[in-house]
C-alpha cells in the first residue's frame, strides 16, 4: 500500500470526527430555516446562538460580537470593505506579507479613493513597529496585520501593536481625530496561539473553519462592539444584515465545535508540533547542502517548517514528493496554481530563483515523527535529482547578501 502522509495542514484540515459528528443532525434532521418560526426553524436558530456562545467564550468575548461567514476571505472582506465602504478617502495600513484577501482587498478599496500604506517585513518577516508608528496619519483609521503568516509562519507582536493604538486613540480623541481599527487575521493562528481578543486589544479577528479541523466554507468575523460595518451582502438581514442569505447551520456548528475543540488541546498540541518542527528544521539544514530556512527561528507557528532549495524548482519537488506519497506546498494554497513566484518569501528579500525553490511542510494532529523520518529519508535523493537537472547555480553568499541588502521601503498606494 502506497505511503499517504500529509504535511499541508496549512492549506486545509480534515473535519475532526467530534465536529463531524456535532453537525450531522443539522444535515436532514434539524434541517430548518432558522428564520421559520415553527419548531425545526427555533431549532436551528438555537443552534447558531449557541454556536455564538462557544465561539465567544473561545475568544473571550460578547456573543453578539461573533458574526459568522463563509470563509476566513469573506471574512477579511467584511472587515475591511465593511468598516471603509460609508467612509470618504481614508488611509488604511497593511503589510507585504499579508493573505491576498487583505492584499487585493486594499488595492481595490485603493481603486475606490482611499489610500493604502504596505509595510515591509524585516529578514525573518516581522513587521517593525516603528514603520508603523511612522506611517500613521491624522487620515489613518484602519490597520489590518497578520497575526501569524500562512507561509513562513512568523507570528507578528500583535498584543504590542494592539496596545499601542489603544494608546494612540486616546490621544487621536483629544485631537478631535478618528479612531484607528486594529484587524488581525488569524485563520493561521487559531488552534495554536491564544486568541483572547481582550489581551490582543483588536477590534475585528478573522477565524475560518477548515484551517481548525472545522468543515470548509465557514469562518467568523469578531468585531467589538462599537465598531460599525456596513452590508457586504444585501438580502434577508441575516447577521445583522451584514451577510444576507440562509444561514449554514452545519457548517456553523461545526465552525464552533473545532474552535472549542482547539482552544481546549491548543497549548499540548503545540508543544507536540513544536518539537517535531524543530526537529524536522534541523535535519533538513543539516543534511542537505544550499537550503536555507525562511520565517524566524522561534517566533513562528509551531507546525510549519518552510525551507529554501536552491537550484530547484518547487513544483517540480512537489511531483517528486507526490509520487513517494508525501503531499506538501510551496506556498499558499490559494494561490499554488500559478507560477508566480511567493510575494511572501519576495518580501523577506530573497531572490526569485530562491522563492521559486521554497518549500512548506506544515504538520498537524495526525503527524507522527515516523511520518518526518520518511521525509527526510527521501528528501536528499530528490533534491540531488532535480539539481542534476537544473541549469539554475545560485551562490548561498550571494542569497545572504541579497537578503541583507533588501531595500524595506513602506510602499504608499
Amino acid at each position: 500500500m502506497p505511503k499517504n502522509i500529509y504535511l499541508d495542514y496549512a492549506s486545509t484540515t480534515p473535519v475532526d470526527p467530534q465536529v463531524l459528528k456535532s453537525m450531522q443532525p443539522y444535515w436532514t434532521e434539524n434541517f430548518g430555516n432558522p428564520s421559520s418560526l415553527y419548531r425545526l426553524g427555533r431549532i436551528s436558530a438555537q443552534a447558531i446562538q449557541d454556536a455564538r456562545q462557544k465561539a465567544a467564550k473561545a475568544l473571550n468575548c460578547q456573543p453578539e460580537e461573533i458574526i459568522f461567514t463563509g470563509s476566513g476571505t469573506s471574512s477579511i472582506n467584511l472587515a475591511l470593505k465593511g468598516l471603509i465602504a460609508s467612509k470618504e478617502k481614508i488611509h488604511l495600513i497593511t503589510s507585504a506579507i499579508e493573505h491576498h484577501a487583505v492584499l487585493d482587498t486594499a488595492e481595490y478599496l485603493h481603486k475606490q479613493g482611499h489610500e493604502v500604506s504596505i509595510l515591509p517585513v524585516d529578514a525573518e518577516g516581522l513587521v517593525r513597529l516603528d514603520d508603523l508608528q511612522k506611517t500613521i496619519t491624522d487620515k489613518t483609521e484602519l490597520v489590518s496585520i497578520m497575526m501569524a503568516n500562512n507561509e513562513i509562519g512568523t507570528l507578528q507582536p500583535i498584543r504590542a501593536i494592539g496596545t499601542w493604538l489603544e494608546k494612540i486613540n486616546k490621544e487621536r480623541v483629544k485631537k478631535n481625530l478618528p479612531k484607528i481599527y486594529f484587524h488581525t487575521d488569524a485563520c493561521q493562528a487559531a488552534g495554536a496561539l491564544d486568541l483572547d481578543v481582550k489581551k490582543l486589544h483588536v477590534d475585528m479577528l478573522t477565524i475560518n473553519g477548515s484551517k481548525i479541523y472545522g468543515p470548509k466554507g465557514t469562518g467568523l468575523l469578531y468585531s467589538k462592539r462599537g465598531t460599525h460595518l456596513s452590508s457586504l451582502i444585501h438580502g434577508g438581514g441575516q447577521e445583522k444584515n451584514l451577510l444576507s442569505g440562509t444561514e449554514n447551520v452545519p457548517g456553523i456548528v461545526g465552525l464552533a465545535a473545532a474552535l472549542e475543540l482547539a482552544a481546549k488541546n491548543s497549548v499540548k498540541e503545540s508543544a507536540r508540533l513544536s518539537k517535531l518542527r524543530d526537529w524536522l528544521i534541523k535535519e533538513i539544514l543539516e543534511k542537505i547542502s544550499k537550503t536555507r530556512l525562511n520565517g524566524h527561528i522561534s517566533q513562528r507557528l509551531p507546525n510549519n517548517i518552510n525551507i529554501a532549495f536552491l537550484d530547484i524548482e518547487g513544483e517540480a519537488m512537489l511531483l517528486h514528493l507526490d509520487e513517494v506519497g508525501i503531499q506538501a506546498s510551496t506556498g499558499s494554497a490559494c494561490t499554488s496554481a500559478t507560477l508566480e513566484p511567493s510575494h511572501v518569501i519576495r518580501a523577506l528579500g530573497c531572490p526569485y530563483e530562491v522563492a521559486h525553490g521554497s518549500m512548506r511542510f506544515s504538520l498537524g494532529k495526525h503527524t507522527t515523527k515516523k511520518d518526518l523520518e520518511y521525509l527526510v529519508s527521501k528528501l536528499p535523493n530528490i533534491v540531488d535529482k532535480l539539481r542534476h537537472a537544473s541549469p539554475v547555480k545560485i551562490d548561498m553568499k550571494e542569497v545572504e547578501k541579497s537578503v541583507k541588502n533588501a531595500p524595506r521601503e513602506i510602499t504608499n498606494l
